[in-house]
């Protein structure tokens, strides 16, 4: 392993895959909502990760109107909401929460806030102070929409800002918005990060003396 140490002012972090494992709960979900609209479950599975439900839907049918998909998304929302079987903390997470609480952080989700406080309440993990969830922003990532409102309302810009994304989308839309990213999980490994970690456990904060965030980080 080589170590990493990059240095902020603030972080924004991804829920699903970074700080929480509902893999289970979306695959469920989203193998019904597959299989009842003739699409082939694992292809669907394939662009889930990240979006908004209905940004995955207009990807999977482009033609489709989006009041359909405004639609499906409430059923998924409260069919995700409502199942918590298998959701878990990421490796690392309770302990990477607690090293960051007292520093500049938001959450910055694709779940609507419903969503994010039963995933979140469910891997036990402290819900941060600042959140941007799908209610607040006009555009799903990968649009940058949403880590530029994390971050105004931290009150940083864009450089002095870490992401935390497993997924391509949410990647992409921390790219977008100028800031350098810590992929966390398999499928970030592909995706060119500024550095990757497996989990929260090859990370170590530390909060120097300036105020800025330094982060240690033993990449996989």
């Amino acid at each position: 392993m080589s170590a990493t140490v990059l240095t902020a002012s603030a972080l924004l972090l991804d829920m699903d895959g970074t700080l929480v494992n509902s893999d289970a709960v979306v695959e469920r979900c989203w193998r019904r909502w597959a299989v009842k609209h003739g699409l082939d479950p694992e292809a669907a599975l394939k662009v889930v990760h990240g979006r908004q439900g209905y940004a995955t839907m207009a990807v999977l049918f482009p033609d489709r109107p989006v009041e359909e998909n405004y639609a499906d998304n409430r059923v998924m929302l409260a069919e995700e909401t409502a199942d918590v079987d298998g959701v878990v903390p990421i490796g690392g997470a309770p302990a990477f929460m607690a090293a960051i609480a007292g520093l500049p952080h938001a959450l910055v989700t694709s779940a609507d806030s419903a969503l994010a406080t039963a995933r979140m309440g469910a891997a036990a993990l402290p819900m941060p102070a600042v959140r941007v969830t799908a209610e607040q922003v006009g555009a799903s990532k990968p649009d940058p929409e949403g880590f530029l409102k994390g971050a105004a309302e931290l009150g940083f810009g864009a450089a002095d800002c870490i992401v935390f994304e497993d997924s391509e989308a949410g990647i992409a839309a921390g790219r977008a918005a100028g800031m350098r990213v810590v992929g966390v999980g398999p499928r970030a490994a592909a995706l060119a990060p500024d550095a990757h970690v497996e989990d929260l456990t090859q990370i170590r904060v530390e909060a120097a003396g300036d105020g800025t965030i330094r982060l240690h980080i033993s990449e996989a």
